[in-house]
């Protein structure tokens, strides 16, 4: 593994795809940290200064990291981060499923780029939306539920002093373009560096929070004030554990049912086609993410409804508890969700009509059953199996953060437990999967060790491929020299202050 690593650089074409990418990134986490005009930069400062010194953390913002990276903590031009992205792509994917008019342009031939304009204008939509209430939000900041303590104005000062109209229109305008600029650079990363750019954006974000989780982990359990030898113990086992979780999370995403399929002898000419046995993978986890992120959506949307709306009353702080991450309602409404988002996206997703009809039409069959409505019936059947274990796995996953914050008594909203489940790690494997097992495609065609001696990697994202050329040479070193102009820039105006 070692030596696949040394050899990425002696391969011309990867060695650029990844430089490409490094620097999308640092891109990427510059812009969470400029701040929206308007803004009071400082009075982020102080109330960040004094969020950090507090136990524990808000439970809300710690779920916002993952999509935002930050960006509505920092109010910076990527407040919004990928995330409207990320629901017109699934709200289309859904209409694709159910709409036939939909389906059937996804199977033309320039049907695809159709969907994809229509899944960024409504990108547009969503941000515009989601960038109002930001500003609502900045311009009230009784109303930030993720910044709680940030309005006292005594403290850390007025965070937005003038918001008139003209603030509320660049503001939603600012966030919208950076939110278009984030696809933009997810959709380059995947054609001109290396893995899927949009999922890479989102692992980016979730590993920005890691060095503070490391840092609370570090307080908590060896040098803060109720550190002792115990929790010492417990921090050894907790690592342990957290090995164990990525091993078997690897192992579940990338588990599948292989079904053998036989394809029918046929004489084209002088040549022979068909009559071997090729084999049908279906995935034990086939929903992916896809279920903990809705659940996690509909379960936020009633405390964010409570904050702008019913804010103080007795019923609404009681309901929000329990509605928050660390409240039992939750966790038990977040495993019902799962379990039914489970199956609905594998009802949607997975078409056991369409494959049969595709084999039958190809001269594919598996043996022992029957062409046609037997063989989609057979593949439901087995499908429907599958995803009963793939679900008891996602709701594992889902509450686990939850059970080892309960038995090491973990501050509520710690940064520590992300890492330990939920759509944090499925997010972080998926993505190393998928990166390595592109990495790996470049290295078998040149004749290179991958990292594997036996075997391969199946990354979660096997569809998707590199469509154009790397960035050529001279781009990369300009495109670095800017990169480091702005670090110098950034170190000298940090030491200046």
């Amino acid at each position: 593994m070692i030596s696949a690593f040394a050899n990425t650089w002696k391969v011309p074409e990867l060695r650029d795809r990844i430089l490409f990418t490094l620097a999308m990134i640092i891109i990427v986490r510059l812009g969470v940290h400029i701040t929206l005009p308007g803004v009071d930069a400082g009075v982020i400062e102080k109330w960040m200064d004094h969020a950090s010194k507090q136990d524990g953390g808000n439970a809300f913002g710690a779920m916002l990291t993952i999509f935002a990276g930050g960006g509505l903590q920092h109010a910076g031009i990527f407040a919004l981060g990928i995330m409207p992205y990320i629901s017109a792509s699934i709200m289309v994917q859904l209409m694709t499923a159910v709409v036939p008019k939909l389906a059937r342009l996804a199977r033309e031939d320039n049907g695809r780029q159709k969907i994809t304009q229509y899944t960024r204008y409504i990108t547009i939509a969503i941000a515009v939306v989601q960038g109002y209430f930001a500003a609502r939000a900045l311009a009230n900041p009784e109303m930030l539920f993720y910044m709680k303590g940030i309005d006292d104005e005594k403290t850390f000062g007025t965070l937005v002093p003038s918001p008139d109209m003209i603030w509320y229109a660049t503001t939603v305008i600012t966030v919208v373009a950076g939110t278009l600029l984030l696809m933009w650079i997810g959709d380059q990363m995947t054609e001109r560096g290396i893995g899927n750019g949009t999922s890479i954006i989102i692992s980016v974000n979730i590993i920005s929070a890691l060095p503070g989780a490391l840092v609370q982990t570090w307080k908590f359990f060896v040098t803060g004030d109720n550190a002792d030898t115990f929790k010492s113990i417990m921090l050894v086992i907790m690592i342990a554990m957290l090995i164990l979780v990525i091993a078997g999370t690897i192992a579940i995403t990338q588990a599948q049912r292989r079904i053998a399929v036989q394809y029918a002898k046929r004489v084209v000419g002088r040549k022979q086609f068909g009559g071997q046995t090729q084999y049908l993978p279906l995935k034990v986890n086939y929903a992916g993410v896809m279920p903990i992120i809705f659940a996690t959506a509909i379960l936020s949307l009633p405390t964010m409804m409570i904050t702008w709306f019913a804010k103080g009353a007795p019923w609404a702080v009681k309901l929000q508890t329990q509605l928050n991450p660390g409240g039992t309602w939750y966790y038990v409404l977040g495993a019902i969700f799962i379990f039914f988002f489970s199956y609905f996206w594998v009802a949607t997703m997975f078409q056991p009509s369409q494959i049969s009809e595709d084999l039958k039409r190809n001269g594919g069959y598996i043996p022992g059953v029957r062409p046609g409505k037997p063989t989609a019936d057979f593949l439901d059947f087995t499908m429907t199996r599958l995803t009963f274990a793939g679900a008891i796995f996602l709701t594992l996953i889902f509450i686990l953060p939850a059970t080892v914050s309960h038995l090491v008594k973990l501050p509520p909203g710690s940064m520590i437990i992300q890492f330990f489940g939920g759509t944090s790690l499925l997010i972080l494997v998926g993505v190393v999967l998928d990166v390595m097992r592109q990495v790996e495609t470049h290295l078998l065609q040149r004749h290179y060790d991958g990292f594997l001696r036996k075997g391969k990697i199946k990354g979660r994202y096997d569809r998707l491929a590199q469509t154009g050329n790397a960035a050529s040479s001279t781009a990369l070193v300009y495109l670095w020299a800017v990169i480091g102009l702005i670090v110098v820039v950034a170190a000298a105006a940090w030491v200046a202050k």
